[in-house]
């Protein structure tokens, strides 16, 4: 039987594939997901609860309800963001606008520049429809040269490019300074720009989108959600952005895929816009903590370590120990039984990096850093 050959030259998700390895140790301390421990907002259960005591459970337009979407663009527009409710498109959560977004866009053969540290998503879903996957480079402190982009912009000559801030797996985001220069890289380029913000409600410093600015709008798409704004993971709300001239055909593949996003699930997040926007200071405020603690006791192992500015995630540098990314992640699970995911899950340039989620209980992440500091510890000894 043949089957598809873009999808032989893919493989399962390096987080999930070293999730599978920790599920079979009994005993793990796993920080591995981004799956927050918050419990979603009582007003969203309720109003998922009552959707369906109304049997609110048919299907919703294909772009989603539009009560939810006019919210979207209140949402949006305190972030300095203009979408109207007509661009945007309600989706089954950020994952399925990704898919949709790269299907409506990309023909067999197109260039797509993604960051050679990114959510691994981006280059797969590229390779599935056929596409070219082109790097670009992103420096020892995190942020994107510029240069380099400048230059692979004009020598390949990409139909899309992917932003994304802040970063999974790295917790930054983009300073003024840096989202003026990408902006003016971008301004005058034939250049499609898909900036995945699914994180944007959980910044710590200075909030700056590529979509903030409104020069940009005719070919720029914004991709965002609620798993991580809500902590409905499991619920699976997104949303996809763009001028209506782009967002018509990928509304065509989101009709095709899936209808519309679950009913009861649109008229939570509904809700949650209204009335659990507290939720987003409540968790800040406690990651805050926890990335302060795990940032200190990081540098004080002796890890280089930025300071995340976003998201959940630290992506602290190992190379001192000797170990590759997926060594170093191998052995610590092996002797300690502590879980964090190999930079390379993330692309080439994520090699001699690794990624851990904060976003656990302050109980898992002191223990789980104690026994990664002893046996560091027991490392340098040897």
């Amino acid at each position: 039987m043949r089957l598809s050959s873009n999808i032989d030259n893919i493989e399962i998700s390096g987080i999930r594939k070293f999730y599978n390895k920790v599920a079979k140790i009994e005993g793990a301390i796993s920080l591995t997901l981004g799956e927050p421990d918050f419990k979603i907002p009582e007003e969203i259960k309720e109003a998922m609860k009552k959707s369906l005591d109304e049997d609110r459970t048919t299907y919703t337009p294909n772009a989603g309800i539009e009560e939810l979407r006019e919210e979207i663009s209140k949402y949006l527009k305190s972030l300095n963001i203009s979408f109207s409710s007509k661009e945007i498109c309600v989706t089954v959560g950020g994952s399925e606008g990704l898919l949709s977004t790269f299907t409506g866009i990309l023909n067999p053969g197109d260039k797509v520049l993604i960051p050679s540290i990114a959510y691994p998503a981006y280059e797969n879903c590229v390779k599935i429809l056929g596409g070219e996957v082109i790097n670009y480079s992103i420096k020892e402190d995190l942020s994107i040269d510029m240069e380099q982009l400048e230059r692979v912009i004009e020598k390949e000559c990409p139909k899309v490019i992917v932003v994304s801030y802040p970063s999974n797996p790295t917790g930054q985001l983009l300073t003024k300074d840096q989202c003026d220069r990408l902006f003016n890289i971008l301004k005058d380029k034939d250049v499609l720009i898909v900036s995945d913000e699914i994180y944007s409600s959980i910044v710590f410093g200075e909030f700056n989108s590529i979509s903030q600015y409104g020069k940009l709008k005719d070919k720029l798409i914004l991709i965002g959600g609620f798993s991580k704004m809500f902590s409905m993971t499991g619920i699976r709300i997104g949303y996809v952005c763009a001028a209506e001239c782009i967002l018509n055909s990928i509304i065509k593949v989101h009709q095709y895929n899936v209808s519309c996003a679950p009913s009861i699930g649109q008229y939570g997040a509904l809700e949650g816009l209204k009335k659990s926007m507290y939720h987003i200071e409540h968790i800040k405020s406690d990651l805050k903590i926890r990335r302060d603690y795990v940032y200190d006791r990081l540098v004080s192992m002796g890890l280089e370590a930025i300071r995340p500015e976003g998201a959940f995630y630290i992506f602290p540098c190992i190379k001192s120990f000797g170990f590759s990314s997926e060594d170093f992640c191998d052995k610590l699970l092996e002797d300690t039984k502590v879980a964090v995911v190999p930079g390379t899950a993330f692309g080439k340039g994520g090699e001699g990096y690794v990624r851990i989620s904060y976003c656990y209980s302050m109980e898992d992440l002191k223990l789980s850093l104690d026994l990664m500091e002893q046996w560091l510890n027991q490392i340098k000894l040897n």
